[in-house]
């Protein structure tokens, strides 16, 4: 009975060795490799003299030369010859073939571009979404940019006229980036400038590229733990600021620059010079910050208002490393109301603090008009060299942007987008007491004890008593404020108040865990609130060892112990389901950006990282900070943002009262070592 599959004959056998014969012979000579290395290849004159044109080898794509087409190759009489042995018109197709019996057709391996047998890599490495802790890689094994990724680096350059909030959007974008644990910092060039015209800068004496605030016009709580601010602690890790040697024989270098609005004129040439070299050494400052320094996005604050500048910044990136990544971010205002707020901002800035309102407000307002003669926006520029920017106006009401092309910028353009400066209270705190709690023991979904039942009902009565307190105030603050304001008068009015507040709702979040969710069921009851529960702010989940105590864990597994005793924000918990901190900040980013983009009153009724990862967002914390805040039952946080920052203030459960009691210049403390 005949084969159903019919097997090539000895013929055609010989013909796909002559067929693979062929395609060495084409590799060879676009490979450099002498002929004379194959004993199936004859050599000529002709083709020595091809190859010696051809000292190194061309890099091939899929095995074979992209450069060269095959009719070329064909040409060659070293392959000619070949032809000559069969009739390729009569072979059958290769993929008839049931097996090639070819005794010599050895797999040629496509080579590697750039590999390392080559020439060294040349191209920058691709640069994909890095997320400190929920990414990892053999160069960034903790998730961040790595310091060879130049081109994920980020350089922001804002721009806009002055009183347009830029540097409301500067400290809030890089306070969501460092608590997104990518290494930011703030390089502003006005401070520097008034520090080089010999104004005293109201700030500790080192350059201020980093997270260090807005002096506020009203003096508000501040955080501090092991007893430094956070504005001392940052200033720390900075040189002291050296004088600006503009002109070594001027004697007049260091007496002070006159600072109204004459300094801004674009035609006064010294102070051109002062302003232009001034940019240019925070550039360069910014630029080392992220080149030499470990740095990930840097902020150069400013602004920027000209063609020039904009076209010298760019021009100095691309000359210290053309693979860095530049953003342009300028912030237009039409609202006639934020501008009457940010200029209440400026006249209790440093350059006009303690002296007359209305003086400053006309010498402000001159100086504006200085920039605005010279102002020009993005746009053609910025398109035509393929720049990437994003214009904001409003302060998040419109958005436009173009060439957004790495992770850094679409992540920062979402942020930007959910901006809002609605008035509004934030309040955070943690659950009641629950079951596992007097027990000491992690995780779990345990329900609250009676204790915890009374601390909900006490939370749900104040919650509403401070509702109608602050609407009352926010009330008597809009009926009282003038504008220019009176001497002493520093508290800016929110842009919106002029908008009705009367029907403000209040959210009540909570996590999916019982002892969260039932702490909020007095709110669930109440029609004036609206409740919902977030798998994201559920606590921490510590995998294998839920349900232990800290000194199970510590005598059954001393070495995980130890191990999160020494890192506890990279440290992650061991078995199914196990977390850590920077897991949890990732999975509450979204949870950050819905609470910067509504515009009502919200409570979080949260776990004890969950509370700490959020307040470490709104108070501007360190890393090391993140892990270590004490956040006890029965603490109560209220947040309010403000333009200038927030107004913080903490509150302690009375428990025999029922009731809570405000703690003036509260200061969160580190929890004791060895807790959670």
């Amino acid at each position: 009975m005949p084969s159903a599959v019919t097997l090539p004959g000895r013929d055609v056998v010989g013909q796909q060795a002559s067929l693979s014969n062929l395609g060495k012979i084409v590799m060879q000579n676009q490979c450099g490799v002498p002929s004379s290395q194959s004993p199936s290849s004859p050599t000529s004159p002709e083709s020595e003299q091809s190859l010696a044109a051809q000292p190194h080898a061309k890099p091939l794509r899929n095995g074979v030369s992209n450069n060269v087409s095959m009719s070329t190759a064909v040409a060659s009489p070293a392959i000619a010859s070949v032809f000559k042995m069969t009739d390729l018109t009569e072979s059958p197709l290769l993929s008839q073939s049931v097996n090639s019996t070819a005794p010599s057709s050895p797999r040629l391996p496509p080579l590697r571009q750039n590999s390392g047998t080559q020439t060294p890599r040349v191209r920058p490495h691709a640069t994909t979404l890095n997320i400190p802790g929920m990414t990892r890689s053999r160069v960034s094994p903790d998730g961040r940019i790595p310091q060879r990724d130049v081109a994920a680096k980020l350089v922001i350059v804002m721009v806009g006229l002055p009183a347009r909030g830029k540097s409301y959007i500067t400290k809030k974008l890089q306070r969501y980036l460092s608590w997104q644990q990518h290494e930011s910092r703030i390089f502003n060039v006005g401070n520097r400038r008034r520090t080089a015209a010999g104004i005293k800068v109201p700030v500790h004496a080192s350059l201020a590229p980093e997270h260090e605030r807005l002096d506020p016009p009203v003096e508000a709580a501040t955080i501090l733990l092991n007893g430094l601010s956070a504005t001392h602690r940052n200033g720390m890790e900075h040189a002291e600021l050296t004088a600006l040697d503009l002109d070594a024989h001027d004697d007049e270098q260091h007496e002070e620059v006159d600072q109204t609005a004459k300094f801004f004129d674009p035609n006064n040439a010294k102070a051109a010079a002062i302003r232009n070299q001034v940019a240019m050494e925070t550039l360069d400052e910014l630029l080392d910050y992220l080149l030499n320094k470990g740095g990930a996005v840097g902020i150069l604050d400013a602004t920027n208002s000209t063609l020039k500048r904009r076209q010298d910044i760019v021009q100095r990136i691309r000359e210290k490393e053309p693979k860095l990544g530049i953003l342009f971010i300028e912030s237009i205002c039409q609202d006639p109301h934020l501008l009457e707020a940010n200029m209440r901002l400026k006249l209790s800035g440093p350059d006009y603090r303690n002296k007359d309102p209305v003086k400053s407000l006309e010498d402000f307002r001159a100086r504006v008009d200085a920039y605005a003669s010279a102002y020009v926006p993005l746009g053609a520029y910025e398109e035509d060299n393929d720049l990437q920017y994003i214009q904001m106006i409003d302060v998040g009401r419109k958005l436009i942007q173009h060439r957004l092309k790495g992770f850094l910028s679409g992540g920062i353009s979402t942020y930007l987008s959910s901006f809002n400066l609605a008035p509004r209270q934030i309040w955070i705190t943690r659950h009641g007491q629950s079951v596992d709690n007097e027990l000491g023991k992690l995780g779990g979904d345990s329900i609250l004890t009676e204790r915890g039942h009374y601390y909900g009902l006490a939370l749900y009565k104040f919650t509403t008593h401070k509702r109608k307190e602050w609407l009352m105030e926010q009330k008597s603050k809009l009926a009282q404020a003038t504008f220019p304001p009176h001497p002493g008068d520093n508290t800016p009015p929110y842009p919106d108040m002029n908008k009705d507040l009367d029907e403000k709702n209040f959210c009540v979040w909570t996590s999916m865990l019982q002892r969260s969710v039932e702490t909020a069921e007095y709110f669930d009851a109440d029609d004036d609130y609206d409740v919902k529960n977030w798998e994201m702010l559920n606590e921490l989940n510590t995998g294998q060892f839920e349900g232990m105590t800290y000194d199970e864990i510590a005598r059954k597994y001393p070495d995980e112990f130890h191990k999160r005793s020494e890192d506890k924000l990279n440290y992650i918990y061991p078995g199914v389901g196990g977390e850590g901190y920077l897991q949890v900040i990732s999975r509450l980013r979204d949870m950050v950006r819905e609470i910067e983009r509504i515009t009502e009153h919200v409570l979080i009724i949260g776990h004890r990282s969950v509370c700490r990862v959020l307040m470490a967002y709104f108070m501007d914390l360190t890393h090391e900070d993140i892990t270590d805040m004490d956040v006890p039952l029965g603490m109560l946080y209220s947040i309010e943002p403000k333009p200038y920052g927030i107004a913080f203030h903490a509150y302690r459960y009375n428990e025999a009262m029922g009731w809570f009691d405000e703690m003036p210049n509260y200061r969160p403390q580190k929890a004791a070592r060895g807790s959670v």
